[in-house]
């Protein structure tokens, strides 16, 4: 069956953790998906249980990234593999409420461009996670929401659905981190294409630690965070690359080795 909604989820050493994960996943999910395992080295620790799931659920792929390491280049990898017309990207760490895979899809179905899961709106939560982080990522969804009119009061959520021909139109930029959810945000708000948002509760990882460091990944996200407020973009302005033009350079793309930190 063609999928409807291609799910992708970047890896890094998830190894057993994995597997509940994509069991909570694979129940909650009605409509035709595939759900793709991006991981950066053949001998990751996740690829024997996602490979063990595969062979009784044809709708895990476990798919070796080649686009270079970290959670940027596994997205943007993603992306390109997907074989459905929306992508959904969320996190291993069980953070993200996979019953809402299908609501997120199906506002894109409907036409916009970018669906958010949203922990700021109402009916939403954070629950858990550094209070520093808490704090810039709330204050900067407000603001955008407020004053860029992003469509969202989230905008740095990794946890969203996109239209895949919308993403593999304007391209990602982003090669640290996990501000590709705010760099396609932008964009979006910057072509005057419709952002739609649910309300989400966000749970701290239950396993493990995140590696997040705010003072190597806020230029990322601060570069976006800017960009949002410009005036509107046509798409020839945008492939163009006039975001390139006007922005500062990224940063190393080696610079970002193995941190599959949540997103701010």
């Amino acid at each position: 069956m063609t999928p409807r909604v291609s799910v992708i989820v970047p890896v890094y050493n998830e190894g057993e953790a994995i597997v509940r994960c994509l069991e909570r996943m694979l129940r909650e999910m009605l409509l035709p998906a595939e759900v793709l395992i991006v991981h950066d080295m053949p001998e990751d620790t996740t690829v024997p249980y996602a490979q063990r799931i595969a062979r009784t659920d044809p709708r895990v792929r476990s798919v070796l990234n080649t686009y270079g390491r970290g959670p940027a280049n596994a997205i943007r990898f993603g992306v390109d593999a997907a074989q459905a017309p929306v992508v959904v990207v969320t996190m291993a760490d069980g953070c993200d409420d996979p019953r809402q895979i299908d609501e997120l899809a199906r506002l894109v179905d409907r036409g916009v461009v970018v669906a958010a899961a949203s922990r700021y709106m109402p009916g939403g939560q954070q629950v858990g996670g550094p209070r520093l982080k808490r704090m810039m990522s709330r204050w900067a969804g407000r603001s955008l929401y407020t004053l860029a009119r992003v469509g969202t009061r989230d905008a740095t959520n990794s946890f969203k659905a996109y239209d895949t021909a919308f993403v593999r139109e304007v391209g990602i930029e982003s090669r640290t981190g996990f501000e590709i959810g705010l760099e396609l945000t932008a964009k979006a708000t910057r072509l005057r294409l419709p952002v739609a948002e649910i309300p989400t509760i966000w749970l701290d990882r239950p396993l493990g630690e995140s590696h997040f460091d705010l003072g190597r990944f806020l230029p990322g996200y601060l570069r976006w965070y800017f960009f949002a407020y410009g005036r509107r973009l046509s798409r020839a302005k945008l492939a163009a690359g006039t975001a390139r033009a006007v922005l500062p350079a990224p940063r190393d793309p080696q610079d970002n080795s193995t941190e599959y930190e949540k997103t701010a």
